[in-house]
């Protein structure tokens, strides 16, 4: 069964507290036994904008959807489209001071793990293994819905690459989901590929589509990291997306604390114990050094 896809929320109007200081995260790590829950928040200072800050990705675009996408191949060849250069960008990013402060949380026992809801796999370039749970999958794969075989993006970029060489397409804009506003015009001009193992088969990202079901497994998976951690702390998430707010209604639930870190109101602030707005990249990096995970980190 699909679920409707949320891709907007509307804050009730009630005013729950928060502040600047960063007190209770620090209180928070220094007890360790956290688990990070991390939101398209901490990668914008990577170049890869969120969905629903100030200037989110959803003002302007509207992401695919798995009905769409298995739907229609006009949809199916509009995704690759964009997508093909999209990967160049998302496959360019570096991680950010955030995710590097993340990292040395890990690295140093303060943090007993990660769920992300992004897909650029930017925690896992920074260094934060093991104990990475990629919730809405990673776009360095690739999955046919025929088959079920996997393969990685960078063989099917190789390919699409061949079956497209004079592509002259350029992208406006980059999206969270690696994809990217582009000219009709351009992505009529497109040529998409089939799987290579059966041949005929629709490839399609390793993600999440909005509208999909997050696996049973890894819902299980991190339902066993929150369930067995003492604290969670969210991270660059305004959790409209069900599939994260869970996590964090599972822990309210148990009477663990909650923290939430963003710069905006959140669908999870009725949950939080504190909800901080600050800046990711600086507020990080303050916590290493007030935890004594790694003193001089900057």
């Amino acid at each position: 069964m699909r679920t409707r896809p949320t891709l907007t929320w509307e804050p009730t109007g009630e005013d729950f507290p928060r502040t600047t200081s960063l007190d209770a995260m620090v209180e928070l790590v220094a007890g360790r036994g956290v688990v990070v829950l991390s939101g398209a928040g901490i990668s914008t200072e990577s170049g890869i904008p969120d969905y629903r800050g100030k200037s989110g990705a959803l003002r302007r675009h509207t992401p695919m959807t798995y009905e769409d996408f298995a739907g229609s191949a006009q949809a199916r060849q509009r995704y690759w489209a964009r997508s093909h250069l999209g990967w160049r960008a998302m496959a360019g990013a570096q991680p950010n001071i955030g995710h590097r402060a993340v990292a040395v949380l890990r690295a140093s026992g303060h943090v007993d793990g990660v769920i992300t809801q992004n897909v650029d796999g930017l925690h896992q370039a920074a260094g934060t293994l093991p104990e990475v749970v990629d919730l809405h999958g990673s776009l360095d794969r690739v999955i046919c819905l025929t088959c079920g075989a996997f393969s990685a993006r960078t063989e099917l970029e190789r390919r699409l690459n061949e079956a497209n060489p004079v592509f002259d397409g350029v992208a406006a804009r980059i999206n969270p989901d690696g994809d990217v506003n582009l000219a009709e015009d351009a992505v009529l001009r497109f040529r998409s590929v089939d799987c290579d193992s059966c041949g005929d088969g629709v490839l399609k990202p390793d993600v999440v589509f909005f509208g999909e079901n997050v696996p049973k497994a890894r819902v299980e998976r991190c339902n066993e990291l929150v369930d067995r951690a003492e604290a969670l702390l969210v991270l660059g998430s305004s959790l409209t997306v069900m599939s994260g707010l869970r996590f964090v209604r599972r822990a309210a639930e148990a009477g663990k604390p909650v923290v939430i870190v963003n710069q905006g109101v959140t669908r999870g602030d009725r949950y939080a114990s504190t909800r901080i707005e600050a800046p990711l990249g600086s507020a990080l990096v303050e916590l290493v050094g007030r935890v004594g995970a790694a003193p001089d980190f900057a």
